[in-house]
């Protein structure tokens, strides 16, 4: 099987997965949004760590699995938060403390919003099936698009020093195409709001681009191919959801700013 067959295999089984337990919604999908942000906690602590040096301990660790463990419980939004934060700045202080630096903070910041945002944007409710349906949509055909268009057009590099293989004619294409599917995800949910939708999905196109480019950042920062070696054609975990933690946790944001922290979906994905 070609490393493009096994790409698509891969894909195709994960992306069921995720429709199945995106339906299901509630504890199923806070659960999923955990185990990815567990995942992309652990593969980011794996590339980022100094293999001597100052370490934390158990620290992070333990910071994040408190958090992790109140996002399953489905407290509020703002506790949850609250939570997060506080595991960020133990993580940032001891790192201060021990002249480890502050990759682990990081880290803790990067997998614990990208959970967060997947959390809430699904609640339980019709409004959130239709938001995470919609990132889905933009994000996924971004992502395809973008590697289609690139490799048949070719043409100038997007950003040549981070990730060599991305160039712009795929990241317009894939922008394109991104729009497109956000678009008709809307026409088929008889939603009215397009306009804004379009711009929405146009927003989270480029913003799924620009979090696929700092993890190519953050890999070459630290001279890693890949994340982990979990996911067989894609590597790990992070590199396959790279472009939807960063699409989710814009989209969030832009939610509670149409509605609130805890339905974020209600105030762009009317019932």
């Amino acid at each position: 099987m070609s490393n493009l067959q096994t790409r698509v295999v891969s894909a195709v089984v994960l992306g069921i997965a995720a429709l199945a337990l995106t339906w299901l919604g509630g504890l199923p999908f806070r659960l999923l949004a955990a185990l990815i942000a567990g995942a992309i906690f652990y593969e980011w602590t794996h590339m980022t760590r100094a293999k001597a040096g100052p370490g934390l301990g158990f620290v992070p660790e333990a910071s994040m699995l408190v958090f992790l463990g109140v996002l399953v419980a489905g407290l509020p939004a703002m506790p949850t938060l609250v939570v997060l934060v506080a595991a960020v700045a133990i993580a940032a202080i001891v790192g201060a403390m021990r002249g480890a630096g502050q990759w682990d903070a990081v880290g803790v910041a990067y997998a614990g919003l990208s959970g967060f945002s997947l959390a809430f944007l699904r609640d339980s409710d019709w409004s959130g099936l239709a938001a995470v349906l919609f990132l889905f949509a933009v994000v996924w055909a971004t992502d395809i698009f973008a590697y289609f268009v690139g490799r048949a057009v070719g043409g100038p590099k997007l950003a040549p020093a981070i990730s060599p293989g991305k160039t712009q004619s795929g990241a317009l294409g894939g922008a394109v195409f991104g729009l497109a599917a956000g678009l008709l995800l809307a026409l088929v949910l008889g939603l009215s709001n397009l306009a804004t939708l379009a711009l929405v999905a146009l927003f989270l196109s480029i913003v799924a681009q620009a979090g696929d480019l700092f993890e190519s950042w953050v890999k070459r920062r630290h001279d890693c191919k890949d994340s982990s070696a979990i996911i067989p054609g894609h590597g790990g975990v992070m590199d396959r959801v790279d472009g939807l933690v960063a699409a989710a946790a814009a989209l969030y944001l832009i939610g509670w700013m149409a509605g609130s922290a805890d339905h974020p979906a209600h105030g762009l994905f009317p019932v």
